[in-house]
């Protein structure tokens, strides 16, 4: 009996960590533009599952099934340019998104105040949202390659503003 209680009060002291986490205004905004992130590299899929039906452009033989099979199939296997550009703007998603992610939750929790972090975080999902549109469009240089920046910079501020914070090196 002894172990349960004590076990409920543990999980209660870990409740009231997490409380106070959400009441984090920083948090709660990293959170917030976190999921937009997220859901828009999510609609990166969707577009490229898209392209890849309209253009009737697979990768793999089981891909192609309703299409037919054996040699009529065959020829849905095949690249195109635009299914091709759709996957360059969903990997660099992949490739900056993820950062972000992480140095963005540490940036977060090491104290930083609410206006700076907003500015950190509506910059960088504008960024992003304008390198998606600059890739489907698309728009031409240098749109794409100054909104990649812009949010890389944006990551590298965030990541600076850690290490200056904790600095363990």
């Amino acid at each position: 009996m002894w172990y349960s209680s004590s076990r409920s009060s543990v999980r209660s002291g870990e409740m009231a960590k997490l409380t106070q986490l959400i009441d984090n205004e920083v948090f709660r905004a990293y959170a917030t533009y976190a999921t937009i992130v997220l859901l828009k590299m999510m609609l990166m899929s969707l577009i490229t599952a898209y392209f890849r039906i309209t253009r009737k452009a697979f990768v793999n033989p089981e891909d192609t099934a309703s299409f037919g099979k054996g040699e009529s199939a065959k020829k849905y296997l095949r690249t195109d340019a635009d299914v091709e550009r759709v996957r360059r703007g969903h990997l660099n998603d992949l490739e900056n998104i993820v950062p972000f992610l992480g140095i963005g939750l540490l940036y977060a929790l090491s104290g930083s105040d609410l206006s700076t972090a907003l500015l950190h975080f509506r910059i960088f999902v504008g960024a992003r949202i304008t390198h998606t549109l600059a890739y489907l469009i698309p728009l031409p240089q240098p749109a794409r390659g100054l909104s990649w920046v812009v949010g890389y910079a944006v990551t590298i501020s965030m990541a600076y503003k850690v290490l200056k914070t904790a600095l363990y090196l």
